[in-house]
């Protein structure tokens, strides 16, 4: 084998007596975390993620160069998610202003709710079912959700409902998309008696709404990878349990390596919330100078 590639006997045996340092078993002790991260959380944690989650659980300070060096070593990476875009059109007179307007940084809980509703395809068969979702922008928990056969003004209605049951005297911007649920008038008098002050995304603009969208693009890219779903009570049963694990056990790392429920709970805990920063987002930008330019001319 030696002559073959042209290797010195003795240049093969000093390799495989030698010792190996530190740095190369402490990589492999890294390999070893990876593999079994990579296994239970089902493929869903990229090189940002698994830093955080193996940093947390350890106690130790792996930098993320490290950490996606040995990954891509391993072959192994995180799940993939589609880009899907759907847009509704709603008559002028029954929409609101987007009161938001891409501002998705809140110092309290309460302050903004978001919502939107994604549909989820049933394995072997045409039929689908609806998750209807209300979000809080400060801590990015699921505060209250709905799941059903049918996407009308029951399913989002009940949601409503539910976070209005959680959190009684909450009063914040609720901001959707254009769907036909909330620009009804029925819905519009619910938020009116609620005390909360409506706002819509403009027709094709998902990014004016891009919390909920990227949530649903989370749960579509990981919730498969995590649970079995064959049929529609097995896909009822792991959209329960992925968004329990969003809300308790999945980690963030602009929360300082915390859950949304973990945020959340110091927050109602305390007078004054901390505040977690947005990195900002470059369209964000744009469409922020944009309406300053707006503001100066008129």
């Amino acid at each position: 084998m030696c002559k073959t590639l042209g290797v010195q006997r003795s240049s093969y045996y000093k390799w495989l007596h030698r010792t190996k340092t530190d740095d190369e078993l402490e990589n492999e002790r890294i390999a070893v975390l990876i593999t079994e991260y990579d296994e239970k959380y089902h493929h869903i944690l990229g090189y940002r993620r698994m830093r955080m989650y193996i940093n947390v659980f350890n106690h130790t300070t792996y930098s993320r160069k490290r950490i996606q060096r040995i990954m891509g070593l391993l072959g192994i990476h995180s799940v993939i998610r589609k880009k899907k875009y759907k847009y509704h059109y709603s008559k002028p007179d029954e929409t609101a202003d987007n009161v938001l307007k891409r501002d998705f940084l809140a110092s309290t809980p309460n302050e903004k709710w978001a919502t939107d509703v994604s549909e989820f395809k049933i394995p072997g068969t045409s039929k689908k079912i609806y998750l209807s979702a209300i979000i809080d922008l400060y801590d990015r928990s699921i505060i209250s959700y709905v799941v059903s056969g049918r996407n009308d003004n029951k399913l989002v209605f009940d949601t409503f409902q539910k976070a209005i049951d959680s959190f009684p005297d909450a009063k914040p911007i609720f901001h959707s998309d254009r769907g036909f649920q909330y620009t009804s008038k029925v819905f519009q008098h619910k938020l009116i008696t609620a005390g909360m002050t409506q706002s819509m995304s403009r027709v094709a603009h998902c990014i004016d709404n891009c919390p909920t969208e990227g949530l649903w693009g989370i749960i579509k890219s990981e919730m498969y990878h995590m649970y079995d779903v064959e049929n529609e009570d097995s896909l009822r049963i792991a959209i329960d349990s992925y968004l329990d694990f969003y809300n308790t056990e999945r980690l963030q790392e602009r929360f300082e390596n915390q859950t949304p429920m973990q945020v959340r709970q110091a927050a109602l805990n305390v007078e004054i919330p901390h505040i977690y920063p947005i990195e900002e987002n470059k369209r964000i930008i744009k469409y922020k100078q944009h309406l300053k330019e707006l503001s100066v001319s008129i």
